[in-house]
């Protein structure tokens, strides 16, 4: 019996000695790439203002190369990337850190704007709701201020 017990007891121990071996090694935070898409459909400075305050805030806490951030506006939200528009600098300062500002071409098309009425620094996608939940499915984090 006591035989027993210790052959039990070295196929137990060399069975989790395996499995443990088999385990993939966790990564660490300096691998993950965070990623987060931010909605804005409001026509209000002020919204657009703390979007771009909290864009600000997550590259300064997280590090411009250690996140990806895509503003996607549509509707309304449009009339903030318009090249005359109240925060157009500050859209053009986040496009230069690294975010992507993307306009929605559905929208643009509804309000008849072309994209020399829009700010030269950003983007464009076909739908802005399509690109949105593009994003959540590639793992981005979702925003609406």
């Amino acid at each position: 019996m006591k035989q027993m017990n210790k052959l039990m007891g070295a196929l137990l121990g060399g069975a989790l000695m395996m499995g443990a071996l088999a385990l993939p090694a966790t990564s660490q935070a300096s691998d993950k790439h965070d990623k987060i898409v931010i909605q804005v459909s409001d026509n209000d400075p002020a919204k657009w203002n703390l979007t771009l305050n909290n864009v600000k805030n997550v590259q300064k806490v997280l590090g411009k190369n250690n996140v990806e951030l895509e503003i996607v506006a549509y509707g309304p939200g449009i009339n903030m990337l318009k090249a005359e528009a109240e925060v157009a600098n500050r859209v053009a300062d986040a496009v230069d850190s690294g975010v992507k500002v993307v306009a929605c071409e559905n929208t643009m098309q509804a309000q008849k704007l072309t994209k020399e009425d829009m700010n030269s620094k950003i983007g464009y996608v076909p739908g802005g709701v399509v690109e949105i939940m593009k994003r959540e499915q590639q793992g981005y984090a979702y925003l609406r201020p």
